[in-house]
């Protein structure tokens, strides 16, 4: 059985999440959607573009391609694709795959020219009957990846006409009926709207229908609590860090029950030895904790866990880490790449905000954009000279000088190196 996939939507109307197509109010950031899919188990995210024109059109993709710099879950991109091109900047905005709507006439052409261009494997069809499989049955097998079926009722229908493998509509949560349809191996997964709402435990779903037999994508424990080494207590302490920033969040506590929950539904699970009870991190302020990585030390007893934090907040009193009471500080040179990236681009951000006499930061602001390139690509011409030469210490040189100027322009051009580095880790 292959592994089956937990299909989240996000229906896009104005560079906004709105909760249905037929449900447009109360629009939310579609970044904070997508976070939060990305981590609570979802394997898929399809978003839908509303738009009614082409500068809408435009404004939606901005926001697919945004999403797709913020989080890590794979995306497919659908809604309003009239020709070739807008396949193409789907694609471009980081889409792994376009979902085309199977009810439209022109759709078949678009269908045969986008496999043509781009692969099979990234072209779905959208249907809500089989007209469309029995039309053209045959070009579909030929050209098509999956099909995204919006009605439940022509499932059987689709089984004895086709071989694609589809995505079935299921909107309500009954895990007994989602277990009997995921055992077709047909079905590649499941989408709906049980699935888009926020509250849903879609790691404990997974976990349920894994404990079926139903082949899904969630954490597999590479060791088990018999193998960790406990204090006097039993218990196992566990520093937090965030995935991203690699902030050390907070030190914890774990019991086996608390450690086999954590695996088992994808968030932090502590042992309050205070209360003396089990303790979901979040259940109580929603500062959830999703876990992206546990691992034990050399001895085995302790865990380095690698988290999301919801919020940016992981301590009691509302700070973002619970280490913050200061004892001895040594002054020192930061080394870190990325800490010295960050800090310096605050530096030039700031000047840009509070100028001060005499700066050479705020000069460049001053005499503006065309000032930055020049000085900009004046220094990357003396990167080239200084490769010329033997000595590496003129190339670290010059490429320090190149780097503070490119910096000057991200700020100029409100650019971060977050998101720089977004679209590194896609290339």
């Amino acid at each position: 059985m292959e592994q089956k996939n937990i299909v989240a939507t996000i229906y896009i109307k104005d560079g906004m999440a709105v909760k249905s197509p037929s449900d447009m109010n109360k629009p939310k950031d579609v970044l904070e959607i997508a976070q939060m899919y990305n981590d609570s188990g979802i394997d898929k995210i399809i978003c839908f573009d509303l738009s009614k024109d082409d500068e809408e059109h435009e404004k939606n993709i901005l926001a697919i391609r945004e999403i797709n710099r913020s989080i890590e879950v794979k995306t497919c991109g659908g809604g309003n694709i009239k020709r070739l091109e807008d396949v193409k900047k789907l694609l471009y905005a980081g889409c792994i795959e376009v979902v085309l709507n199977g009810s439209k006439a022109s759709t078949l052409n678009l269908i045969k020219e986008a496999a043509a261009r781009f692969g099979q494997e990234k072209i779905l069809v959208s249907i809500d009957n089989i007209d469309i499989l029995f039309k053209a049955g045959q070009s579909l097998v030929e050209n098509v990846h999956e099909l995204l079926v919006m009605n439940p009722e022509i499932t059987a229908s689709i089984e004895n006409t086709t071989a694609i493998p589809y995505i079935l509509r299921q909107d309500t949560e009954d895990v007994e009926a989602i277990s009997k349809l995921l055992v077709s191996d047909q079905i590649r997964g499941i989408y709906g709207a049980f699935i888009n709402d926020p509250s849903s435990d879609i790691m404990s779903l997974k976990a349920t229908l894994s404990d079926a037999g139903i082949k899904m994508d969630n954490f597999e424990a590479a060791l088990s609590w018999s193998d960790l080494k406990t204090n006097s207590d039993g218990l196992i302490p566990v520093v937090v860090q965030d995935y991203k920033t690699e902030d050390v969040l907070m030190l914890a506590y774990m019991n086996e029950e608390s450690f086999n929950n954590t695996i088992r539904v994808g968030k932090m699970t502590y042992w309050s030895r205070s209360r003396n009870e089990l303790w979901v991190k979040g259940m109580t302020s929603g500062h959830f904790q999703y876990v992206k990585s546990l691992v034990a030390d050399c001895d085995y007893d302790t865990l380095l866990a690698k988290v999301s934090q919801v919020g940016g907040i992981a301590c009691h009193t509302g700070a973002h880490s619970c280490f913050f009471n200061e004892i001895i500080k040594k002054e020192y040179t930061e080394r870190n790449p990325k800490k010295v990236f960050d800090d310096v681009y605050a530096i030039i951000k700031d000047r840009q905000e509070h100028p001060k006499g005499g700066s050479y930061t705020n000069y460049l602001f001053d005499k503006g954009i065309d000032k930055i390139l020049k000085k900009l690509g004046e220094e990357a011409t003396e990167i080239v000279i200084a490769a010329k030469n033997p000595n590496p210490e003129e190339v670290i040189y010059e490429a320090s000088d190149f780097l503070y100027h490119l910096m000057v322009l991200m700020v100029e051009k409100n650019v971060t190196w977050e998101e720089v580095t977004r679209e590194l880790s896609q290339r």
